[in-house]
Formats: structure tokens, sequence, C-alpha cells
């Protein structure tokens, strides 16, 4: 089956693109369900509770986006040796791969827990809300090794075209989450902590499961030996050239986020969070199909690139912008005409319910930008496939932290018109950067063909 895959990555790009971005669509809309699947039940504790745990959305942003991150460069690592043939090179970095999972996790551990009620009070939390965050944030940190391990060692499958069984594992996880999210919320009494810990633990069946496919059943491509392991700072650096931009690119986010929310809550207060945290959680599943293209793009453009093949390379990333384009047209079509009923997910109570019309309103406007935004993702993990993870966090950068915040706080404070403002920043700004984006990546792709000579 692992050669089969890797065969898969050295064919025909169009081809290879379409049949690994399927798997990767499915296994992320799973992971993005987390999201929903908490929201829908924790929108039974009421107002301040969903507050609450938006205030921590920026955090959990960071954690989940560094065990993306490192995957990514995984990911990069590998699927550069195996365009380049060499078996033992992807092994290798598997296995450093693992290491650095283990001591982010650590490391990321002690930080947040000693950042989080700090950074939750900079939000704006406060009172209950502040309570009901703390109680969310404190199991999700403690147990931050599950995602990291779930979503790097998924980065590792990738990287040799095995997106099938990151799927599998990430249906395990689902299925745990749908399942422990009443009891731990409802029947045991935990409230926001139920939710949280609820994703911890079916994180860590899908980390398991990941886990026990490389280094005990060991049918994978990579061949991963701890016992003759040796450490190497060139493969160590090789990851993390991918990995640490690829992190800080959720990191920047978050920043961004961040900002968000304290222009929402000087606007809106805890009715303006509440509407944004809801209308959030469809927005980022929204775009999981277009990161799981994008991520497709990564593993073919990274093996095209080891094998020094410009021509693929190309057209791997022109396949992938026409594949974002569409799933997002498709997306935003869905979200904007079904919009009302949609809110009512996470606005079903009587104390709830008053949000409906924000969170339509920032449905139908801020998900305008999703079509443009296949080709600015799908563009960005281009980047990150051959090598260049400080080009794709810079676009990050351009996009969230410049455009969008810019675009926010003009319209929304400067020319006060309110959450509309915000919800309308969202979309212009995500929207002109995402084109800019596009624009220098064929850029990108020539500069490299010509070094390339193909």
């Amino acid at each position: 089956m692992a050669n089969k895959n890797v065969e898969l990555m050295r064919g025909n790009p169009e081809t290879a693109v379409k049949k690994l971005a399927i798997p990767i669509m499915i296994s992320m809309l799973l992971t993005a369900s987390y999201n929903i699947i908490d929201g829908i039940f924790v929108a039974g504790l009421g107002q301040a509770a969903i507050a609450g745990i938006g205030f921590v959305t920026p955090i959990f942003m960071i954690l989940n986006g560094v065990s993306v991150g490192l995957g990514n460069g995984a990911t990069s690592s590998i699927s550069r040796f195996v365009g380049a043939k060499n078996h033992e090179g992807a092994s290798q970095s598997a296995a450093h791969s693992l290491l650095i999972f283990l001591i982010a996790s650590i490391l990321l551990t002690i930080i947040l827990l000693l950042v989080q009620e700090p950074m939750l009070r900079a939000y704006g939390a406060s009172g209950q809300s502040l309570a009901e965050g703390i109680k969310y944030g404190t199991p999700l940190f403690l147990g931050l090794f599950a995602f990291m391990f779930g979503n790097g060692g998924s980065g590792i499958l990738r990287g040799e075209g095995d997106m099938k069984r990151a799927m599998y594992a990430m249906i395990v996880s689902v299925i745990l989450n749908t399942i422990l999210d009443p009891i731990f919320i409802y029947t045991m009494g935990l409230g926001s902590a139920g939710a949280s810990l609820a994703t911890i633990v079916s994180s860590l069946g899908s980390a398991i499961v990941i886990l026990y496919w490389i280094l005990i059943k060991k049918d994978t491509y990579v061949n991963v030996n701890l016992k003759e392991f040796k450490y190497d700072s060139k493969i160590v650096k090789d990851i993390l050239k991918v990995g640490i931009p690829a992190s800080m690119d959720m990191f920047m986010m978050s920043v961004a986020v961040s900002l968000y929310l304290v222009f929402i809550s000087t606007i809106g207060g805890e009715y303006g969070i509440a509407a944004f945290t809801s209308g959030q959680r469809l927005y980022l599943f929204a775009i999981m199909p277009l990161t799981a293209i994008g991520s497709a793009v990564a593993a073919v453009s990274g093996s095209a690139f080891g094998a020094r093949n410009g021509d693929y390379l190309s057209r791997a990333h022109l396949y992938g912008v026409k594949f974002g384009i569409a799933f997002g047209t498709a997306v935003t079509i869905i979200l904007v005409g079904f919009a009302p009923q949609l809110s009512t997910l996470f606005a079903y109570t009587p104390e709830t319910s008053i949000l409906i019309p924000e969170i339509t309103r920032f449905l139908q406007i801020s998900t305008l930008c999703l079509p443009l935004t296949g080709a600015g993702m799908t563009s960005s993990f281009l980047y990150q496939g051959i090598g260049k993870g400080t080009t794709s966090l810079g676009w990050t950068i351009i996009r969230e932290v410049i455009f969008t915040v810019i675009a926010t706080y003009t319209l929304g404070i400067v020319l006060g018109w309110g959450l509309v403002g915000i919800w309308t920043g969202l979309f212009l700004g995500r929207t002109l950067a995402s084109i800019l984006n596009f624009i220098y990546a064929r850029y990108t792709i020539k500069k490299v063909r010509a070094e390339l000579g193909s």
C-alpha cells in the first residue's frame, strides 16, 4: 500500500492532487467537526460559556497550529526525500519528526498553562466568561501531546502519500469525541471542562492508532527504528525550516484573531464575541477542504521538487488552485444560502437565540472570501512543499495581520460600521491578499523552473 502511494506522488500531478486531496479533505472536515460538535453541546451551557470558549480560541489556534505546522514540516521533508528516491532519508526524517513532536509538546504545555489567564484577560474576558475560559483551556493544554502526535503523525503519513490511513485515524477520533462530549459535559456535569476533556481523549485515540502503524506494525513506507536512532542536525533543520514557519502561520493567525476579538469586544461586548465564535466555527469548517487541497499540493509539489520536475510542480499548483476555487465557491453558496438555518446550530436555547441574526450576518458577509481563499491557500502550501516555509509565513502575515486587521479596524471602528464592518473587513482583506498570493506563486514557480532547467 505504501509503495502505491509513493508511486502516485511521483506520477501525473493532477491525478495525484485529486486522489490525495479527497482523503485529506475528509480527515480535515472530521477534524473541524470537533469544533462544530463542541459548539453544539456547549451552546446548552449559555452565552457566557460560548464567549469563554471563544476567548480561548486564539490560544487553541497556537497549540493546534504548532502541531499541524510541525506535521507540515515532516510532510515537506519526507515528500522531497520520496521524490529524490531516498528511502533512508525519508525514514530518518520521520524518526526525527517524532522527537521534535515530543519536545514541542513538553515546552508548549508549560508555556500555555502559565500564560492562559493573562492572555484571556488581555482579550477582554472577565467574570463568568473568564472562569469558563480557564475551565475549558486547562485540560486542553494539559493534553496538548495528544494533538501534537495526532496531527504530527498524520503529517508523516501525508509525506509518503498515505492519506487514507490518516483519515481512518481521524474517523476513530471524531466518533470518540461525539460519544464523549455529552457524557463529559452533561452526564458527568463537567461543563466546559468536559468539552475539552472529550477532545483530548479522542485526539489521543487518533495518535495511538497512527503511532501503532509507524512504530509497531511497521507497514509504512518510512521505516522508523527508535533503537537505532542517531541524531542528525541537518535533518532537524530540514524539518524545522518548514515546520517553524508553518507553526508560526497559525500563531500569526492567532494574533490576528486576538485583535478581531478586541475590536469585536469593544463594539459588541459578550454578544459580539459569542456571535463571532459561533460563526467562526462554521468558517473554520468551511476552509478545511481548501486546506486539504493545499496539503495535497504540498506533498505533490515536494515530490516534484525533489525529482527536479518543474513541469509537474507548475501543473500541481494550477490544478490545486482550480480545485480550490471550485470548492470554495460551492461552500460559499451553501453557507450564504442556508445561513439562518446553520446559525441555529449554536443558538437553539431561549437565552442564545438572540445570536441568530448576527451569526447569519457573519456567514453571509465574511464567507464571500472563500472562492479566492482557495487560490491563496493552495499557493501558501506550494511554498511549504518546496521548502520555502518563510515565504508561506510571510503571506499569512500579509493576509491576516496586515490586510485583514487593517480592513476590520478601518471599517468596523474608524468608519463606525460596527460588527458589519468587522465581517466586511474579514471578506475584503482575505480576498485581496489571496489574489496577490496567487500572482506571487506563479512568479516563484517560474523562477524555480529556471533554476531546475525544466
